[in-house]
């Protein structure tokens, strides 16, 4: 449960039963509760911490998950002391919605996140993070969305800056900064529901649900944190925010007018913020920050050569070589991001680079829908297979635009989709169906 542990013994009415005994100390939001019932096994990963999973995955995922406690040292050392005693996590089946859910105490993940390098583990950064900004400063209303998620990714990326350095740090930003360009894009660029604080008058908040909080919030505070004097300086008015709001909920208003006494002696740089057009005007952000492409250029290099590639033979398997897993998911978003490539190129790209065979979640997602925008029809069923053997939004929902899109398969996605509605989660299969014009339909078996 999203609280500690507190023994289980025999009901006293009841032999065949066994009460399972939870506290929580600490003073959290009502939607934080949450109570996990399943054939759960464990493994210990740290003095405070545990991960829980379906024996199948245990081991792997406390392999997955090393570096918690190292996480969790480090956000205490930027944000103050960690008041929720334990810090578990739990893999749940792969129809989970998102990647994770930040309950007190007991981490929800995807199992998407078992990459089998570590390579994925910031999403356990991230929920970490929000033991601080979410589960101890809480958005007051979901129009306040991004106050959690903003400030969660600013201090994921914190986290890593101290881990893996500041080039790491700014290449996870440009990264986010095409997820946000994509957001935009989906939804489209005059839609309020990319206003970082949007109207959610008659709107489902799960219909309004993207990156826009998450990448339109940290590129905010990045471009306050420049202005500021630094990461150092503005991670101390993070700081200072979260403990002077700490066991309550905000609204932006409340938050800006702390930003302003935090920083009194430099209001009048403030003042000049295009206020407005950061929080009420739709698209992107009206500054683009300069980031440092260091990490960044040997992709940028290499997905060029591809797209202006006439003589294909050049390209070898060398050319991934010195590549870690998240310079290879860049080079693929930054293809994503051009027309798409002919057939020819794909073809040969997985002649070089076998991306057919690569497991990572991340990796894998955005080269099958590379390849589907560029009408490889052998990809389909490969896109509709990770589309349906695991849940999570920000592959599902894509992949299954993707093959839609797709005017020779459109049906087939809306059949593949209707088939594997039942074992979706209802928040996933809501927003498929609208994404698909299916609502209405009902659900058959293939």
């Amino acid at each position: 449960m999203s609280a500690l542990r507190d023994g289980q013994e025999v009901d006293p009415q009841d032999n065949n039963r066994i009460i399972y005994r939870f506290r929580q100390p600490v003073a959290m939001p009502s939607y934080l509760i949450a109570i996990v019932v399943g054939d759960l096994e464990s493994r210990v990963i740290g003095p405070r911490s545990r991960v829980w999973s379906e024996k199948e995955f245990v081991d792997k995922a406390a392999s997955e998950f090393s570096e918690t406690e190292t996480m969790l040292t480090t956000a205490e050392d930027l944000a103050g002391p960690y008041v929720w005693g334990q810090y578990d996590i739990l893999v749940l089946p792969p129809s989970f919605p998102y990647g994770g859910m930040e309950n007190p105490c007991l981490t929800f993940a995807t199992p998407t996140l078992l990459a089998g390098d570590k390579s994925l583990s910031n999403v356990i950064a991230h929920e970490i993070s929000h033991s601080w900004t979410g589960n101890l400063v809480t958005n007051k209303t979901w129009e306040h969305f991004w106050l959690n998620e903003g400030h969660t990714v600013y201090l994921e990326r914190m986290i890593g800056r101290r881990m893996k350095g500041e080039q790491f740090r700014q290449f996870k930003a440009m990264g986010g900064w095409k997820d946000l360009q994509e957001s935009v894009n989906t939804f489209g660029v005059n839609n309020p529901l990319t206003n970082l604080v949007p109207s959610l008058q008659d709107v489902d908040p799960d219909d309004a649900f993207s990156s826009v909080p998450y990448e339109k919030g940290f590129a905010l505070l990045y471009y306050l944190e420049e202005l500021m004097g630094g990461p150092e300086v503005f991670m101390g008015f993070v700081k200072s925010y979260i403990q002077l709001f700490a066991y309550s909920s905000v609204t932006t208003d409340e938050w800006k007018d702390y930003l302003f006494r935090y920083f009194k002696e430099k209001v009048d740089v403030l003042n000049k913020v295009d206020w407005n057009a950061w929080m009420f005007t739709p698209g992107m952000p009206p500054v683009k920050p300069q980031y440092d492409t260091t990490l960044a250029d040997s992709c940028i290099a290499l997905s060029q050569r591809w797209i202006k590639a006439i003589d294909l033979t050049n390209f070898t398997e060398n050319d991934l070589k010195t590549m870690s897993s998240h310079q290879l998911i860049e080079f693929l978003s930054l293809l994503l991001q051009e027309d798409p490539l002919p057939l020819t190129h794909l073809k040969k790209m997985q002649e070089v680079y076998d991306l057919n065979v690569v497991l990572n979640a991340e990796i894998r997602f955005r080269w099958l829908r590379l390849c589907v925008r560029s009408k490889w029809e052998e990809a389909v069923p490969l896109a509709l297979k990770m589309a349906t053997e695991q849940g999570r939004m920000k592959f599902t929902r894509p992949l299954f635009r993707e093959v839609f899109n797709f005017e020779k398969f459109s049906d087939e996605a809306v059949r593949v989709f209707l088939a594997h509605r039942g074992e979706m989660h209802s928040v996933t299969a809501g927003l498929v169906a609208k994404d698909l014009n299916v609502d209405g339909l009902k659900s058959t078996s293939l």
